[in-house]
Order: structure tokens, then sequence, then C-alpha cells
């Protein structure tokens, strides 16, 4: 790959997605081929046992642009801020592997942010085909406790595709304290870690715009609804706690300056 900064990351992380991730990188790649942007594909295999990792390397010769990273399996939260703070790019994209949000949606995201108009675009699921009803009751329940503890006036704090300035993506992940550190985890693990980044990014002032966004459930996707349901309470309720006790470190009058060192 060149040295020259990208204008674009594309940041994927992949749990056993064998099967899929062939044929939506392809995708991908078909869609970059249509763009005049210089981009980069970060994909972070999370401790995946199918051969995720084995065929995004297969893959690399013919898109010298494709990057893997090979993570030990601790959950997509880690997998995400790897790739994040790996990524070059003017502007970094988060896409789950699953492509449930069409590739060909991503411009809408970039625009907003091209224009000045925003650091962050985030898809917000106007429209979701597909989509089981126990999922359904989950993000209203979820919704409902995200705006009443952590984030306002954001209506969709949980989909997988938002796109950052690069410099505000790598000051937000510097700053969150939630899923620092490779911590094991058995299977899949639906975080509230997207809460964390836009609660600080709120707090220290980057503008958010939501982008409506077409979303197709992907039968694939792994979510127990008990199980990550509280996963999601306890890292709403570490956000509010790690708040009050003082432990992020960020000003609001000034974007990128601290009361105090970044966390290590």
């Amino acid at each position: 790959m060149s040295s020259a900064q990208p204008d674009l990351s594309i940041v994927i992380p992949a749990y056993n997605e064998a099967v899929t991730l062939p044929g939506n990188l392809a995708e991908v790649f078909a869609f970059l081929r249509k763009q005049a942007i210089r981009a980069e594909v970060i994909v972070v295999d999370d401790g995946s046992q199918d051969g995720t990792a084995g065929i995004v390397e297969s893959l690399q010769e013919r898109h010298p642009r494709l990057r893997l990273i090979r993570n030990p399996h601790c959950g997509k939260a880690f997998a995400v801020r790897t790739g994040i703070e790996a990524a070059r790019g003017e502007y970094i994209f988060q896409c789950d592997a699953d492509l449930s949000m069409p590739i060909s949606e991503l411009p809408k995201l970039l625009e907003p942010l091209q224009a000045g108009q925003c650091d962050i675009a985030i898809g917000s699921r106007v429209r979701r085909y597909r989509f089981p009803w126990y999922r359904h009751i989950m993000s209203v329940v979820f919704h409902w406790i995200v705006a009443a503890l952590a984030v306002k006036g954001v209506n969709d704090t949980q989909c997988g595709f938002k796109c950052y300035r690069g410099a505000a993506a790598h000051d937000l992940f510097r700053r969150a304290l939630l899923y620092r550190t490779p911590d094991p985890v058995r299977g899949s693990a639906v975080t509230g870690f997207d809460v964390e980044i836009l609660f600080l990014a709120q707090k220290i002032g980057y503008r958010i715009k939501e982008v409506p966004v077409e979303w197709y459930f992907a039968e694939t996707s792994s979510v127990d609804p008990i199980k990550d349901s509280l996963r999601n309470l306890r890292d709403v309720i570490s956000i509010r706690l790690n708040d009050a006790h003082g432990r992020y470190r960020y000003s609001s009058a000034a974007k990128g300056e601290m009361r105090g060192p970044a966390p290590e």
C-alpha cells in the first residue's frame, strides 16, 4: 500500500464470517473502484475459529489495500477499537461484516463530514427489514435507558455503521474506558461501547449527525436477548459511574484538550 494517507479507512470487525465475508468484501471493493477516493480496508479478525483470517489473507494479493489484524477473541468492542487505532484515513468508517447496511449507503455518511457539517455521522435505521420482534423490543427498551442515562437526542446509538473524522475517532477511542484491554469472551458479545463513544462525543462537543439508512437484518446475527441486554445495561451504568467519579478526562471548552493525561 502507498505510504500516502488514505482518504478513508473502512474498519470491519469479523468473528466467524468465513461464509459471508468474501462476497461482502467483493461488494466493498466493487464500490470503492467507482469512487474517486483513496481507501484502505482493515478487517480485524476477532479470534475466529472458521478460517476467516485465512480467507482475508488469500484476498490480499488481489486487493493490496486490504489489511488484516488478528486479535484473540475479545469481542466486537475490542476489535473495533483495534481497527480504529490502526486506521490512517482522514475519515474512518466502522462497518459490520454482514453489510446489513449496504455499502452503497456510505456516501450518505461521508457527505456531511466532507462538508464540515459534523464530526461523526451515524447510521440511523429508519427502515429495518426482516427485524425480529424480540430485537425490536430490546432496541426500544435500550433506547429509553440510554436516553435517560447517557446520550441525549440520538435515536439509534447501536447501529454498527458510523463514520468519523479520523482525528475525532482517535481522540474518542483514546479517552474511552470500556473494553480497553484484550479480555477473552465466549461466543459473540453485544456491548454498549458505542454509547460510551457517543457520550464522550457529546461531553467534549463533537458534532453528531444522524443519517437515515436502509438496514437489513442478517440471519447470521447471534444475540442472546437476556445476556446481551444485561451486558448493555451494565455498560451504560458503568459509563455513568465513570463520569460521576471523574474517570473521563475531557474539556467541553476545547476538543482535543484534556484536564489530565489520557488513560494508558
